[in-house]
């Protein structure tokens, strides 16, 4: 069992506009957990690490993107729990950013991975390592049941009920462990998906195969803005008036998308009169870095 401490409180946030519709909305402030094994990105990991471990494996693999907030959590981790990390980088040779250079930093190696190779995962994996018996594979993001046995927490260790609960997606592993726990404990809550992909839907399918008795989630698809990592002026002026007037930090490939959304619907009269809604932040504000430009360019800095 490895131990690991943090602290994720639900606080309460109220916006002029949100007090007009009457709604009352708490965050579960993953963000906080820690900052670099942050949010979600912690709880998908946590079984995944307790699995290697009771495997006697030492060597974490895993896989992502140049800007990957997984993993960079799972460079830290490793560190933390005195691990070896890899992960196959989605990326070209030569590439380099600051957060490839905090993996660096916490030890990891990175395998530069052309586009076409990466699309095989399992391939990679046993490429590289089938002759070494202490590296445990890690899919992309934490995806999978473990990553989703991690997310059911977040519902365990609720302080309050809520009518609604809003997480963004992008494999749907959280939104997987969020649904399961819900519907395992009995309780009434909707969740409600915000998926960051275009064509969201998949994302029912990848929740059927983690729980393939797991009641339907309800998807929001329209808040994408174009695609994963794709981003409109109107989402990053939304953003700086979100995070000026609340001091919550958000960014435009996840948590702005969500928090865009709940706005968005907040003000259709999608909920209730005295719903209570509870939003996950999932943290990976590191991601803000890799739009930067965009940000200002968009803000007119």
């Amino acid at each position: 069992m490895i131990s690991f401490n943090f602290y994720s409180p639900e606080q309460k946030i109220s916006l002029p506009d949100w007090q007009k519709k009457s709604v009352h909305v708490s965050i579960k402030r993953d963000d906080l957990i820690h900052p670099f094994i942050s949010g979600n990105k912690w709880r998908k990991l946590k079984f995944n690490i307790q699995a290697a471990l009771a495997q006697n494996k030492n060597h974490l693999v895993t896989f992502g993107g140049a800007w990957s907030n997984h993993i960079l959590a799972t460079a830290c981790a490793g560190a933390t729990f005195g691990l070896k990390t890899t992960a196959f980088l989605r990326a070209d040779i030569g590439i380099n950013n600051p957060v490839l250079a905090m993996c660096r930093l916490f030890g990891m190696e990175l395998i530069y991975t052309d586009r076409s190779a990466y699309k095989n995962k399992s391939a990679l994996f046993e490429t590289h390592f089938h002759q070494n018996p202490d590296a445990y594979f890690i899919d992309e993001g934490g995806h999978g049941p473990l990553g989703s046995q991690g997310c059911e927490e977040i519902v365990s260790s609720l302080l309050d009920t809520y009518d609604h609960i809003f997480c963004a997606c992008g494999t749907g592993t959280t939104l997987a462990g969020i649904q399961h726990a819900v519907s395992t404990s009995g309780l009434a809550t909707q969740v409600h998906g915000i998926p960051v992909l275009k064509g969201g839907d998949f994302i029912q399918d990848e929740i059927q195969k983690i729980h393939p008795n797991a009641s339907p989630v309800t998807l929001h698809t329209d808040y994408h803005f174009g695609g994963y990592a794709k981003t409109k002026p109107e989402l990053i002026q939304f953003i700086e008036q979100f995070v000026s007037r609340t001091g919550i930090m958000i960014e435009p490939t996840y948590t702005g998308k969500l928090f865009f959304a709940l706005d968005d619907l907040i003000a259709q009269d999608y909920f209730k009169t005295n719903a209570r809604i509870l939003v996950i932040h999932t943290g990976g504000l590191t991601g803000f870095l890799g739009m930067y430009e965009r940000f200002n360019l968009y803000l007119g800095q």
